[in-house]
This record gives structure tokens, C-alpha cells and sequence, in this order.
């Protein structure tokens, strides 16, 4: 499956500090599937930085599509 392809399945996301100074996400899907994640602070901020340049992407091309 890549990033584009559609998926049915459902998962709920939570994200936040660790008592040990890591974050977590942690994806809990259909089936029982529970995939906790650790990263250090810097990881993590990498991450939020993808996610937010993701999203502008994505609106850029909802954008296109609306012209």
C-alpha cells in the first residue's frame, strides 16, 4: 500500500510525552493493532515539520483542483 492508495480501515491517534522525556504517537487501528512510537524531542519536531509541509501541499493542490 502507498500514501495514495485509498484505505477503509479506521485508527484512532494519540500523541504526548512520555514519563521517560520521549513523545509518543501511538495508533491504535482496526483489528487490535496498537503501534506505539518514541522519539526523542528533536525527532519529533522533524516529524511535526513534515506533517505541516505535508498539509500545505495538500492544500495547494485542493487549491489547483478548485480552479
Amino acid at each position: 500500500m502507498g500514501i495514495n492508495d485509498p484505505s477503509d480501515t479506521s485508527a484512532n491517534i494519540q500523541i504526548g510525552p512520555t514519563d521517560a522525556g520521549m513523545v509518543r504517537i501511538y495508533v491504535e487501528a482496526d483489528g487490535g493493532v496498537e503501534i506505539p512510537m518514541d522519539f526523542d524531542p528533536e525527532e519529533a519536531e522533524e516529524i511535526a515539520e513534515e506533517i505541516r509541509a505535508a498539509a500545505q501541499g495538500a492544500r495547494q493542490m485542493t487549491e489547483k483542483k478548485k480552479r
